[in-house]
Parts: structure tokens; C-alpha cells; sequence
């Protein structure tokens, strides 16, 4: 099993969180986001969408960072500690993985990585934006009084959940007006430090890269504008 990952990237670093947690044996393929490496032709056979991750197990080449981790969850992880067989309790994993990827992920990452990597400014619409997501899970949090995510454990959820949250961490975005958030967020700091350790390690590279934005003006994106560093 091979997944090509970049270092700092929350869905990659999702998916790496839920091969740590499954205890998989897999080779760790870094791709170079600076350098281009996703915008490569050999890349792409990979995956046309030009995206990292993507995870190639046997004669399966798989991207989209949640449908890698219900694979291998579907496939590895048989007795469902992770991604419940259960349809009520699995339906409720796959809405906050649905609720991660259309709004809450979505939100949080043009409003922090964005302009770290790219032309965007961060903006009031931005930040309203954002904090919305943030509201809609605090809500989600309130209403069930889950442990976690999606249940009373650890699912594949919170994994790409925490990723995005890491994001505002980053950036030093206090999280205090959502205690719900916070004390999810930490939590799982203080009862998985194994796999913190990993999600640790993309939140050091983009702590830094919030400092000191990378250049980027020798790529090319296809829908990206490259913002250029002054000189």
C-alpha cells in the first residue's frame, strides 16, 4: 500500500491519522506541493484531479482523502471500531465527513491556507464565513454531547475534522468562543498523542509557512492564482 501524501496537507494528514489508527503497513510517498509535484503528467495518471492524497492499494489508485478512509476502513478495519456498521451510527460518520468536506474544511482553509499559498487576502466575508462553520459544528456538538465527532469514540471523522481545526491553530485563531470545538480539539490532543504526533508535525510546517509564506511564482495552477512574494 502506497499513499502520496504532502506533509502539511489536512486531508493527507487525515488519511495518515487513519492508517496510524488502523495500524497499516504502508509506504509513505511525499509530494513535493513547492516544487509542483502534483502538477506533474506522471502525477496525474495517479489522480486527473491533480489533488493529494492519493492512497494505491493492489490494483486500487483512490483520491478524495474521505472515500480513501472508508476504504480502508471497509476493507481493514472489520470489526467497524472506526466506521461503525451500524447505518444510523455510520449515517452520522458519513454526514460529518460530508459536513467537513462542503463547508467546514472548506471554509476554515480559504480563510487560513489560502492566503498562505496563494493570491487571496483574508477577508471580513471570509472570516463570517468561517465562523459560521464553526458555529454549525458547535451546534452539532451541543445538540448530541458527543465525546467525539460523530459518537461516544473515535471515528474516522474527527480525523479530517481535527486536520481542518489545526488549520486555526496555525494562524493562532482562538477557538475560546466555541468550547464545545476546544475542548473536542484538545481532547483528542491529550487521549491520542500518537496520532496528534502526526497531525503536530503538518501544524509546524503551516505555523511556519504562516510566517513565511513559501514562493510559489515558479508554479503553475490551473486554477490558483500564484501569489508573488515580494522581493
Amino acid at each position: 500500500m502506497k499513499l502520496y501524501s504532502v506533509s502539511d496537507g489536512p486531508p493527507s494528514l487525515a488519511c495518515r491519522l487513519g492508517l496510524k489508527a488502523l495500524n497499516l503497513d504502508y509506504e509513505l510517498i511525499n509530494v513535493d506541493f513547492g516544487k509542483g509535484e502534483h502538477m506533474t503528467d506522471e502525477y496525474e495518471k495517479l489522480n486527473p484531479q491533480k489533488e493529494i492524497p492519493v492512497l494505491v492499494d493492489d490494483d486500487l489508485v483512490i483520491g478524495e482523502s474521505n472515500a480513501i478512509l472508508q476504504y480502508i476502513c471497509d476493507k481493514y478495519d472489520t470489526a467497524g471500531k472506526f466506521y461503525p456498521k451500524n447505518p444510523a451510527s455510520r449515517a452520522i460518520v458519513n454526514h460529518r465527513l460530508c459536513f467537513n468536506l462542503a463547508m467546514y474544511y472548506r471554509n476554515i482553509s480559504e480563510y487560513t491556507l489560502a492566503p498562505i499559498f496563494f493570491d487571496y487576502e483574508r477577508t471580513p466575508l471570509g472570516l463570517k464565513k468561517m465562523k459560521i462553520a464553526l458555529d454549525v459544528f458547535e451546534k452539532y456538538l451541543t445538540q448530541t454531547n458527543y465525546s467525539f465527532a460523530a459518537g461516544d469514540s473515535l471515528t474516522i471523522a474527527d480525523f479530517p475534522l481535527i486536520t481542518a481545526t489545526l488549520c486555526l491553530e496555525a494562524i493562532n485563531f482562538s477557538l475560546v468562543p466555541w468550547p464545545k470545538i476546544d475542548k473536542w480539539y484538545h481532547n483528542f490532543k491529550l487521549k491520542y498523542p500518537e496520532l496528534w504526533e502526526i497531525a503536530a508535525g503538518g501544524l509546524k510546517e503551516l505555523s511556519y509557512f504562516e510566517k513565511n509564506p513559501p514562493d510559489l511564482s515558479h508554479m503553475i495552477h490551473p486554477i490558483h492564482p500564484i501569489r508573488k512574494i515580494p522581493k
